[in-house]
């Protein structure tokens, strides 16, 4: 069954060096590079990454990505506080100070400090774990603040036209919907719906471990 965390660490003490660390990264991480990469090379500019977590992801990322430039964001002061930590143990000059984002807002990328569009924004496991308008908003947001050429890259556990990929999955989104009704595993199908709305398209959908899919999201 996929591994979800609403907030790492709750009711933990922090680690001395405040670095927090997430189940599923060392599983996850590098199947999800497999798809990224190919997108950034050659390519520079700035990536955003929503939900970054612990912030294990994005400094993993930034030293294979030296000419791009990542804005790690969360909600959590906890998060925040991990990413700052990650951020000064990796000493990577790509890597900015992690901003706080609350994809409940329906502009919440309009006071992003960055100049100029995005090249890429990246989502690892935030969906099923946050209401449906969340996805609404990062894919209007997605589609406002990209590069003619950006990506969206979206990492999860999915339904394909209505029907679970793996029984547990059906389980895993049973599990979520008793926790909080707004929760749940979403369709690529109605995603695709709201991203066409957004002037956006699924590109393509990557299998990964675990019964997750990354989604590849452009423009239409």
């Amino acid at each position: 069954m996929p591994e979800f965390v609403v907030e790492f660490g709750e009711g933990e003490e922090p680690p001395a060096d405040g670095r927090l660390r997430g189940p599923a990264f060392a599983r996850n991480q590098a199947p999800i590079w497999s798809v990224i990469e190919p997108f950034l090379q050659d390519r520079a500019g700035d990536v955003l990454e929503v939900g970054s977590g612990t912030g294990e992801h994005v400094v993993a990322y930034a030293a294979r990505s030296p000419a791009v430039t990542w804005w790690p964001s969360d909600i959590h002061p906890r998060h925040l506080a991990s990413i700052a930590a990650w951020r000064r143990h990796a000493g990577l000059a790509n890597v900015r100070a992690p901003l706080r984002v609350d994809l409940l807002a329906a502009e919440w990328e309009a006071d992003l400090p960055m100049a100029d569009r995005l090249l890429a924004i990246v989502c690892v496991n935030v969906l099923h774990i946050s209401p449906w308008r969340v996805t609404g908003n990062l894919l209007a947001g997605a589609g406002r603040r990209l590069r003619a050429d950006g990506r969206l890259f979206v990492y999860g556990p999915f339904r394909r036209d209505g029907a679970h990929t793996a029984p547990s999955n059906a389980a895993f989104d049973a599990s979520l919907r008793a926790q909080d009704p707004a929760w749940g595993v979403r369709d690529t199908a109605d995603i695709a719906v709201v991203a066409e709305r957004c002037g956006l398209r699924i590109a393509d959908s990557v299998a990964m471990p675990a019964n997750n899919f990354t989604l590849v999201i452009e423009r239409a």
